[in-house]
């Protein structure tokens, strides 16, 4: 990675800790899930630009990448559903279907075990629903 882009990546993270902080200064009772409803997505151009060929000009496209990255997460099991919650969101608005996320997940218990699959599946389910309700 370029200096450029490490010096950019370390100002996001710092930015994303004083909002962190700003929402709730003794950071004892964070609800990660609550920055859902900050940025429930990213525009196209964020998803590309991260997750797509801007880094990677010959490389996977956004989609495929968050379908990787839903596979990941799923194997981490119930540990980081507000980063599935988040990125499944990320992937329908890459043009991921819900079979194309469903199935990633599938694939995933052959190395996270049927209760990594399950819990996945619930939250998709859970990220469905929601979607549909807006």
């Amino acid at each position: 990675m370029s200096d450029a882009f490490n010096r950019l990546f370390q100002q996001m993270l710092q930015s994303g800790q004083e909002m962190a902080q700003a929402f709730n200064p003794a950071m004892e009772h964070v609800d990660t899930r609550a920055f859902e409803k900050l940025v429930p997505t990213m525009p196209a151009d964020m998803l590309e630009m991260w997750f797509g060929k801007t880094f990677n000009r010959e490389g996977l496209d956004a989609k495929t990448r968050l379908l990787l990255t839903i596979g990941a997460i799923t194997v981490q099991g119930a540990l980081a559903e507000p980063q599935l919650r988040m990125t499944i969101r990320q992937a329908l608005a890459a043009g991921a279907t819900k079979r194309e996320i469903a199935e990633t997940i599938y694939q995933m218990s052959m190395f996270a075990g049927l209760p990594a699959m399950q819990k996945a599946l619930e939250i998709a389910s859970s990220v469905y629903e929601e979607e549909d309700k807006e």
